[in-house]
């Protein structure tokens, strides 16, 4: 197992839980769920300015912390653990992630300090109609014009990119894949808001229609920064699903010790205790494996991110849809019902097994990465 966690992490870790304990408990969750936004702006400031949570990973000389992925990893897991509702993976780990990694300079020293303060929102429009996480999914293509760039096409399942400040977008040069810059208020620049199950997180379809658009780094390194930033992303992800996992799993468990049955806790019955174990066994396993990822994020020695995040990112997967739907059966029928919790970690299981790619896909890109 890959230690990467110390006690400043650990103190790390429990001021958050206070923090989100207090700003995302259930009952806000299910506030913001219901509304348009998804997210508390108010709040949203405050954990730029007091905690500087946006600015986390961002490099100093752009207006950040400059922390590694140990500590994003902290974060997200607690996050996770809370269903928190904001657009922090989507600004954070998406967009921001693609801005250091573009070596854009202009265009960091513009978006990065608005990013650690709060001031703006990003998101990444990366997937289309064929449903794809891949280079063979990008089609849109970006037209030349005198002044710059144009795009003109459709970006599904785009995180938040109904609230996006700017969008960072795949499109087709003659060069390849490359990355545009797209800002919200733009002509030709619509987001439209989908229903998708997990209420908890809001997904956009984002139309361009001759959008003008800004070139991101060079003309055709676009695949060469995505391929990076979403094996990072994966293991952020990962974060999440083992902070959600726990949750789950916290939350039978404290049911099967309360919940009587026959004259005693249902806890005390063999399947029971033997299907918590077994959830248990497997939560840890995942955090083991995220440590892992987290460690080669951060740069660790002797670790490979291309090998290891798809690796976590399918373990982590389906741990977190394994521990939602197990949460589910120790609640019995009630389980699923609407004033019940555990049916918002097994959606948001469920959404987030998909988001990235689904784990069969991590699973191919293993076998690759060891000749298969």
């Amino acid at each position: 197992m890959v230690s990467v966690f110390t006690e400043d992490h650990a103190s790390l870790r429990d001021s958050l839980r206070g923090l989100f304990g207090q700003y995302s408990s259930e009952s806000e969750v299910r506030r913001l769920m219901a509304t348009d936004e998804g997210y508390d702006p108010v709040l949203w400031r405050q954990l730029a300015v007091d905690q500087e949570l946006q600015g986390l990973v961002v490099p100093e000389e752009f207006g950040g912390a400059g922390y590694t992925w140990v500590e994003l990893g902290v974060v997200l897991e607690e996050m996770g653990r809370s269903l928190f509702c904001g657009p922090y993976f989507s600004t954070v780990v998406l967009a921001a992630t693609c801005l250091v990694h573009s070596a854009d300079e202009t265009a960091q020293k513009e978006y990065l300090p608005r990013i650690a303060s709060g001031e703006s929102i990003g998101t990444l429009a990366l997937v289309e109609s064929s449903g794809r996480w891949d280079e063979l999914g990008v089609t849109i293509e970006a037209k030349k014009v005198a002044d710059g760039y144009e795009l003109t096409g459709q970006k599904l399942y785009v995180l938040d990119g109904h609230i996006a400040d700017f969008f960072i977008v795949a499109a087709r040069t003659a060069a390849e894949v490359s990355l545009f810059i797209v800002d919200r208020e733009s002509v030709g620049v619509a987001a439209h808001l989908e229903e998708t199950l997990d209420q908890t997180r809001k997904f956009a379809t984002v139309t361009f229609h001759n959008a003008p658009a800004r070139l991101l780094g060079v003309e055709g390194t676009g695949w060469t920064i995505l391929s990076r930033v979403l094996k990072l992303a994966g293991i952020a992800l990962a974060a999440e699903q083992v902070g959600g996992a726990q949750a789950s799993l916290d939350m039978a468990v404290d049911y099967a010790k309360t919940r009587i049955q026959f004259g005693q806790p249902i806890g005390a019955f063999q399947a029971i205790k033997h299907m918590l174990a077994d959830v248990m066994l497997e939560v840890e396993s995942a955090r083991s494996a995220m440590q892992a990822g987290l460690a080669a994020a951060s740069g660790h020695e002797g670790l490979d991110l291309d090998e290891i995040s798809p690796l976590v990112q399918a373990y982590c997967s389906d741990v977190f849809e394994l521990a939602s739907h197990q949460n589910i059966q120790v609640h019995g029928g009630m389980g699923f019902t609407w004033e019940m919790a555990p049916h918002l970690y097994f959606k948001r299981a469920k959404s987030m097994a998909l988001f990235l790619g689904n784990s069969d896909s991590h699973r191919e890109q293993v076998a690759k990465a060891l000749g298969v």
